[in-house]
């Protein structure tokens, strides 16, 4: 179970005494994903850097990763070479990583490898990595639902298209989804969107939510949250859903800067990084536009937070104060970072074999409500079955 930490974390750098190792931190840039590179930016004030005798080195890999396949791969081996390397931490984990850290094993087998949200396989990338986290759709397939419950929904509407639906995890979810409302109560309905990548491209995309909500909140009713798979239409989904006074429990990708400062125009330039202020602000605009108590995310970006707990994870272990691969000493990572949110999560099952990977774990933090606060998803227990439910 998640830790609940009350105490506020410190965001001065701290004084430095030459470290005795260093982490490799290997991020995406702003343009790809911010909140990975915010995270990163979080340990070199906290640890600093190796340039200026600190403990982090970050690197950014290409903004055409599958292009540049091999840059990544070497951008994220170089950190072999350095003698005091003693952890590597990359999230996102793109195409690549993998075989970067089959590269680095072959020359040094004492560096920890880390994966965070990998987009290979799970059975590929825990060949070569130390430990990987994914963020856990599957108990989240059931929470969304028990969560909109709990919100006061009748339906819940399922937004895809049919190139997300065919990828086994969102539409494993789907499945899901659908047979939690069945055992809740709730009535399961599937929408199909124009596809972002077809030829109405993101705009075309954007505008057909903008125009068919409405239509939909007649259809379905004020008592309906509404999910979508894909982010570029998070944002005009959450400007209807207040304006027509529906429910959205939270993003697909959950964070307060998903869609939220888009639909509502918040100007966030002043508070980057600064997650409790983000969410006070956030919080702010989404009640002024009527979504008080009915629309939600998780209080602190997954991505900035496990760039941040996966780099502490290292350290830990690193320093014999944490063992690879105990939960308890990772949400206690995830807790220094992410103070007044709990997390909770297990090690990745494959739905096939039945195998547990002990260096592979989905995880998921409780969902916050705007002007309702903490949901306590994290404390729900997921009934076993639906981990066997299979898309």
């Amino acid at each position: 179970m998640g830790l609940l930490v009350t105490a506020l974390v410190t965001s001065c750098t701290v004084a430095l005494a030459a470290p005795k190792f260093h982490i490799g931190i290997a991020t995406l840039t702003v343009s790809q994903a911010e909140d990975t590179l915010r995270g990163a930016e979080r340990m070199l004030k906290e640890y600093g850097d190796v340039a200026k005798g600190g403990m982090i080195k970050h690197v950014t890999m290409p903004d055409n990763f599958m292009s540049e396949m091999e840059t990544t791969i070497s951008q994220i081996v170089s950190f072999a070479d350095d003698p005091l390397m003693k952890v590597v931490v990359v999230d996102d984990a793109i195409p690549g990583t993998t075989e970067a850290f089959r590269r680095i094993k072959e020359k040094r087998k004492d560096i920890l490898c880390f994966a965070g949200e990998p987009q290979e396989d799970p059975g590929v990338i825990t060949t070569a990595a130390d430990f990987a986290i994914g963020v856990d759709n599957i108990a989240r397939g059931y929470l969304i639902i028990h969560t909109a419950k709990k919100l006061g929904a009748k339906t819940f509407v399922h937004i895809s298209f049919p190139r997300h639906m065919s990828y086994e995890l969102l539409s494993r979810r789907r499945s899901i989804m659908e047979a939690a409302c069945k055992d809740l109560g709730l009535k399961f309905a599937f929408e199909t969107a124009p596809d972002p990548t077809s030829d109405v491209g993101v705009a075309g995309a954007q505008q057909f939510i903008l125009e068919t909500v409405p239509a939909w909140v007649q259809k379905y009713g004020k008592a309906t949250a509404f999910f979508c798979t894909n982010d570029a239409q998070t944002e005009p989904l959450l400007k209807q859903v207040a304006a027509q006074g529906a429910l959205f429990v939270e993003p697909d990708l959950p964070s307060p800067l998903m869609g939220y400062p888009g639909a509502f125009g918040i100007d966030l330039s002043k508070e980057k990084g600064n997650w409790p202020a983000i969410l006070k602000k956030v919080e702010g605009a989404v009640i002024k536009a009527g979504g008080k108590g009915n629309m939600g995310t998780w209080a602190y970006s997954y991505g900035w937070s496990t760039v941040c707990a996966l780099t502490e994870y290292g350290k830990r272990i690193t320093e014999k104060k944490a063992k690879l691969g105990n939960l308890k000493d990772l949400w206690s990572c995830y807790a220094k970072y992410t103070p007044g949110a709990q997390w909770n999560g297990a090690f990745y099952t494959d739905s096939n074999t039945g195998v547990k990977m002990k260096n592979f774990v989905l995880v998921y933090q409780d969902t916050y409500v705007f002007g309702r606060g903490y949901m306590k998803a994290t404390d729900v227990k997921v009934p076993e079955k639906f981990f066997k439910i299979k898309k």
